[in-house]
């Protein structure tokens, strides 16, 4: 069924019409009556589409571009961004968020430098590079979530003689749209070349349920620099074990779920990305569902699918996809299938957009 409103007042085509038209286009002026299907859609008609990018085509380019690209000042990443096929090829994996695997070589260095926008980056395989922000050298190792919030100024070095590769995640795309975006050059180094295992704001946040009464101010992001993969493999067996103990503790049967959290607020880890970590046991599938808003997912371990807008996509580790909104996707897990996630959740919720549909539930 057509989801464009049938207009049956708009008038039968006349000479008059016709230079009406004409002059609202000399005068930069769109009528709505011509418009209001596109404008406003019966519900989301995303021009992103669903796509699935292998890691097994994502790893060997970035070694090719580590061979040949430098890394340094004026280039300042190695950064391939994923773009949908959609979008017009701008290196947008949805409208709001940006995808890009990132290579650093043995003993590289990224410069420094800060922005508005809001990023992270997530580590599915390797270690040996530190990100230095705001001074603070922070370990990226195998399953962590590493936070950029906003304006802090960053930078990465790797210690050791292999290369290694990881995801970034950022807003970019709605920072551009907005015009909201600023960029400033720091060091052409990094600040501080040590390599510790556990980094400052660790030592001072990350102990289960309690606050340092040093820091009682709220803040826009979580200060946590790194929030390990040790925890969040605990927090999802003990889950899945409780529910082998008749305590409902998973979010549906056999789907262990966490979100990663700002320790100050209780909410998500930055004011534009919600960032979280699927398990499913080998054989579950879940209720299909619809929201608003895009989501992007990579596969951490194990084999599984994806059924994107009623497509099955079977997924191994490392590969990625993204889910433009309103479009109905589930999982499908073969073995245990452990999925790292994150949307644009928080934009879309304060804005009060926000919309879900699942399968099997009421509207």
């Amino acid at each position: 069924m057509d989801d464009k409103p049938h207009n049956a007042m708009l008038p039968d085509d006349t000479p008059a019409l016709a230079q009406l038209y004409a002059d609202f286009k000399a005068n930069h002026l769109n009528p709505l009556w011509t418009q209001t299907g596109d404008l406003m859609p019966r519900h989301p008609r995303p021009k992103a589409v669903p796509h699935v990018w292998r890691w097994s085509d994502l790893y060997p380019l970035a070694q090719r571009s580590g061979d040949l690209v430098p890394v340094g000042r004026g280039g300042e990443r190695r950064a391939i961004g994923l773009a949908n096929p959609g979008l017009g090829g701008v290196a947008y994996v949805s409208p709001t968020l940006w995808c890009a695997i990132q290579y650093l070589g043995p003993r590289e260095t990224a410069p420094e430098h800060r922005h508005s926008q809001n990023a992270f980056r997530f580590v599915v395989e390797g270690e040996g590079v530190w990100t230095v922000v705001n001074g603070d050298p922070v370990r990226m190792s195998r399953g962590d979530l590493l936070l950029t919030p906003g304006w802090c100024f960053h930078g990465h070095h790797n210690d050791r003689d292999a290369p290694m590769a990881w995801i970034d995640g950022l807003d970019i795309p709605f920072t551009y749209a907005n015009d909201v975006g600023f960029f400033e050059f720091g060091a052409e180094r990094v600040t501080d070349y040590a390599t510790p295992m556990v980094s400052r704001s660790e030592r001072l946040w990350c102990h289960p349920g309690l606050r340092p009464l040093s820091a009682l101010q709220n803040t826009v992001a979580s200060p946590i620099g790194a929030y390990r993969w040790e925890h969040t493999d605990r927090a999802l067996t003990e889950q899945l074990l409780l529910e082998d103990e008749g305590h409902p503790a998973t979010v549906e049967q056999g789907h262990a779920a966490i979100r990663y959290v700002n320790p100050t607020t209780g909410g998500d880890v930055m004011p534009t990305i919600r960032t979280q970590f699927h398990r499913l046991r080998p054989g579950v599938q879940t209720p299909a569902r619809q929201e608003v808003g895009s989501s992007v997912f990579q596969v951490f371990e194990g084999h599984g699918a994806v059924v994107l807008g009623g497509e099955t996509h079977r997924l191994e580790k490392g590969d990625i996809f993204v889910v433009p909104s309103w479009v109905s996707w589930s999982l499908q897990s073969e073995t245990t299938f452990d999925l790292f996630h994150f949307s644009d959740a928080p934009i879309v919720e304060r804005l009060h957009f926000d919309r879900v549909r699942v399968e099997g539930q009421p509207a």
